[in-house]
């Protein structure tokens, strides 16, 4: 039987053998391109060319629902193979999905009509989820049941800001997105709660990790997911001090678990501190929005960048080019180019974060610029890895 099994993983194209292949190299190839096109649309490049709802819906959007949740999808797509013991999706069905997410991404930008942007949209993350419960409820897999319903909201999320566009509401949009947002924000905590230190451990031969505290684990996952609910009804988007509450207290959690995590032989390893540099931008972000929610910062579009550029954007990064060397056979260290890639992810956070506070043009460009390369070495040094089997044989 499992000779059988082996030959028919086999017999299937490399790319469709595991989720990460085509949902990392996706992802990454319109994180890439969407920034570029989003600053050649504010600059009038673009004509009249608009999707649907126009750039700025697209743009709010995508780089959420279309970008991190591609991303999110290959990551446990893959893991749950793992925690399961069972094969993962493969071949015609995650042919299927990936398809379904791209026909997706056309339909924004084409404009297509809202019934069929609708029904492609909405699809994706609620067949992301069906897929993971299902395999986590055959193995019972209890622990890992609260990212089901971290998945089933952010579909939630995605729908409010379906309902937006349809009613042409940009604030109702802006809900939806934001909650999306902080969703992911969750699933970062609970995602990286648990791989950093145990990557670190690894990454630097440590005979004991740091024991996880699990109710801190637990206040995080739920301080989040209260913010998410928050913005999905749009309380959160007015200053109130007891909303700064919650981001100061989420702030403190995410950066005492920074501290605990820290090593300073990390700093010998960019798979290691691109991870934790990515991770103390969500405590940064969290602390920024403290600060506006206090009335002490004048715009909370800067906390928000931090957590979207550089911890959204890093974490990602760092963990797809860790997974997908370790997911192909390879020894874990990053092909050339990739220390820059980490590099120049952080400066076009720095660059987004401050330098606009001083010269617009510049610090948007220069983020955009940083970003767009960090994903196109990405691309160039992986796409290769993604789309060719193994090297050690194994049929994954």
């Amino acid at each position: 039987m499992h000779v059988l099994d082996r030959r028919k993983a086999l017999a299937i194209s490399p790319l469709w053998r595991l989720g990460f292949r085509p949902f990392f190299l996706g992802g990454c190839l319109f994180a890439l391109l969407a920034v570029p096109l989003w600053l050649a649309a504010l600059s009038g490049w673009l004509g009249d060319w608009q999707p649907a709802g126009g750039w700025l819906a697209w743009h709010r959007h995508e780089l959420l629902f279309g970008f991190a949740l591609a991303i999110i999808a290959g990551f446990l797509l893959s893991a749950v193979q793992t925690w399961t013991g069972q094969p993962g999706l493969q071949g015609r069905s995650l042919t299927a999905l990936a398809l379904l997410w791209l026909a997706a991404r056309a339909a924004w930008l084409s404009d297509l009509p809202l019934t069929l942007l609708l029904v492609l949209e909405l699809a994706f993350p609620l067949a992301l989820t069906a897929v993971m419960a299902r395999a986590l409820w055959q193995a019972r897999q209890k622990r890992n049941y609260p990212i089901v319903a971290v998945l089933l909201l952010l579909a939630g999320a995605d729908a409010v800001a379906m309902v937006g566009l349809a009613s042409a509401s940009e604030v109702l949009q802006r809900q939806g997105v934001l909650a999306g947002v902080w969703l992911v924000a969750a699933m970062m905590g609970l995602i990286g709660g648990r791989v950093i230190p145990f990557f670190t451990q690894r990454g630097l031969g440590r005979v004991e990790g740091v024991k996880p505290w699990p109710w801190l684990d637990l206040l995080l996952l739920l301080g989040s997911a209260l913010i998410a609910m928050l913005y999905a009804a749009g309380i959160a988007l007015q200053a109130h001090t007891w909303i700064g509450l919650l981001f100061a207290l989420l702030a403190a959690g995410h950066l005492l678990r920074l501290a605990r995590w820290y090593d300073p032989g990390m700093w010998r390893v960019p798979l290691l501190w691109s991870l934790h540099l990515a991770y103390a931008w969500l405590g940064l972000a969290c602390l920024g929005m403290a600060l506006w929610h206090f009335g002490l910062l004048s715009n909370p579009s800067q906390p928000l960048h931090a957590l979207t550029v550089g911890a959204m954007g890093g974490l990602i990064l760092a963990m797809v080019a860790r997974v997908s060397l370790g997911h192909t056979g390879r020894p874990l260290a990053p092909p050339a180019g990739m220390t820059q890639a980490f590099i120049l992810l952080q400066l076009g956070c720095l660059f987004r974060v401050g330098l606009i506070e001083v010269w617009p043009f510049w610090g948007l460009w220069l983020a955009a610029a940083c970003w767009s390369l960090a994903f196109a070495l990405f691309a160039w040094r992986y796409g290769p890895m993604l789309c060719n089997a193994r090297v050690d044989g194994h049929p994954g």
